[in-house]
């Protein structure tokens, strides 16, 4: 083999084997390679971006500015974008936005002009940056208010200790009656200081080694006189379950926080359902899925099949003094206080809701029979790894209409062996197979947008696919959300946030034969 010849192999090879897409293109943008990353990345065929120009994945704007840059530098010489990296937004063949980092260099390549893209997908880590950012921001205003909560008690304790003196001193019936009105204000500062310095998580915990089982039993009791007969509570409480450390009294507020919050969403009626159960986080995905370290816990769940939240009540549900009910007197305060007392107590929330179908709640405990260390526990999710049984490249349709979740599901399913295809949602999905897509297993989340939630599509599938397994999942921690949905036939469902064990197992299961409902 001549010089000329091995360099086109090795660069071949290189294409190949990059795991950032890469994407050459002529002077005047038009696309002459790219690699099986950039194809990946796109959602496209090679052969359907070979000879297009590259101003097919970028979002609008963002093309025109590209054209203008590449003009000016095929005029003057001068380089703005040519060999710097810098962040911008692609866009795939569904159309969706994503962030990325580009490099662009140039050659000269038998005579002509030469661009060569390298792009990196930023999806993790603008999704990390983001619930960073939250974090801080609930910190720092956990700090703010933690002070003026704490000059605020001073003020009161002044203002409550004069008022008594008044009425100690032989007030008249009209001056006491004003001292009593002025006390129960006060009293009511107090109580509102109290709860902001549970947020700022500043409160005095008074945590015992407790059973969260039996918490739980006895505040549901008292919740089902409050919320009344329209409503319907049912549990699911883990047969074996660890002890935690945890304030009683705080854990029976939280509850009752939440539980009215759901009867506030649900209407004149509704259902809603608590769980109890142990949870090991010791996967890289699932600790990335719920952005809680590795550990032992017992996580306490609560859902509703309520209204649900925007994406930007979803952001903001935990600040104080943030409602959607302001207009029927919520104060912001109830989901913040929760928040405060789990992460005073060491432990995690997480929040999952689609408009129109629900809200679940996650309260992650630190549990007390972990005795494994950080690193027996990795040992321990290796080995996990190492025994998961693997695919054989048999190709999984992933319908997913949160992108940041598609990806890591996508990349949590080649990881195990498997080849992927991707759809945003059911319609999407559905057309796919009737153009002739190929697929062993469908593994589709619940809700989506469209005309087609996961058990419609499901149902379809089954109909007109027999042979294409059906593997569903869902964010809610029941399925108390999703049981109007299933039309009367029962599926077996993947909740997330699952190990990278449970899914390895679940699809091994359906390729051997197994059911798919």
């Amino acid at each position: 083999m001549d010089s000329k010849a091995q360099d086109s192999a090795l660069l071949h090879a290189i294409l190949e084997a990059a795991v950032d897409a890469m994407i050459i293109s002529d002077d005047a943008g038009i696309i002459v390679r790219v690699n099986p990353a950039a194809c990946r990345l796109f959602q496209y065929e090679a052969s359907e971006l070979i000879g297009q120009s590259v101003n097919i994945l970028m979002p609008q704007a963002l093309a025109s500015l590209h054209d203008d840059f590449m003009a000016h530098y095929l005029d003057t010489g001068e380089k703005r974008i040519i060999g710097v990296g810098r962040d911008v937004e692609g866009q795939r063949k569904d159309k969706s936005v994503f962030p990325l980092h580009i490099s662009v260099g140039s050659a000269e390549v038998e005579g002509k002009q030469r661009f060569i893209g390298i792009l990196h997908d930023l999806t993790y880590r603008s999704a990390t940056q983001d619930a960073l950012a939250r974090s801080q921001r609930l910190d720092a205003i956990g700090q703010m208010t933690g002070g003026i909560a704490h000059d605020f008690n001073n003020l009161l304790t002044v203002v409550i200790g004069n008022l008594e003196l008044l009425e100690m001193r032989g007030a008249n019936d009209r001056q006491a009656s004003l001292i009593r009105d002025a006390l129960e204000s006060a009293q009511l500062g107090a109580d509102l200081t109290e709860r902001l310095m549970i947020f700022a998580r500043r409160s005095n915990l008074k945590p015992i080694k407790a059973d969260l089982r039996e918490l739980c039993e006895d505040t549901l009791s008292i919740l089902k006189r409050t919320l009344g007969a329209t409503y319907r509570i049912k549990t699911d409480f883990a047969k074996e379950l660890n002890a935690v450390m945890i304030d009683p009294v705080q854990l029976q507020s939280a509850l009752m926080n939440l539980a009215l919050n759901a009867r506030d969403a649900m209407g004149a009626k509704g259902e809603l359902l608590v769980s109890v159960a142990n949870v090991t986080i010791d996967d890289t995905y699932m600790a990335q899925e719920t952005d809680i370290q590795h550990g032992n816990y017992v996580r306490l769940s609560v859902s509703d099949d309520g209204a649900g939240m925007t994406v930007e009540a979803q952001k903001r549900a935990f600040e104080p003094f943030f409602t959607t009910k302001a207009a029927s007197g919520g104060t912001g305060l109830g989901l913040a206080m929760v928040y405060g007392f789990v992460r005073q107590s060491g432990g995690h929330i997480t929040l999952y809701s689609e408009l129109g179908h629900g809200t679940s709640f996650g309260l992650y405990f630190p549990a007390l029979s972990n005795t494994k260390t950080e690193k027996d526990g990795q040992e321990a999710a290796e080995r996990d790894d190492a025994l998961s049984p693997r695919g054989r490249g048999e190709t999984v349709l992933v319908v997913e209409d949160n992108p940041k979740v598609r990806k890591l599901s996508v990349e949590r399913i080649r990881d195990l062996g498997f080849e992927t295809a991707e759809a945003s949602n059911g319609d999407e999905a559905y057309r796919m197979l009737k153009n002739g897509m190929r697929a062993d297993v469908l593994f589709s989340d619940l809700v989506m947008p469209g005309t087609l939630n996961g058990y419609d599509l499901a149902a379809k599938v089954n109909a007109e696919f027999p042979k294409l397994k059906v593997l569903l999942t869902s964010g809610y921690a029941s399925d108390v959300v999703t049981d109007a949905m299933a039309h009367g036939r029962i599926y077996d469902i993947l909740h997330k946030p699952y190990r990278q064990t449970d899914l390895a197992i679940r699809l091994q299961a359906l390729l051997a034969g197994g059911s798919d409902g």
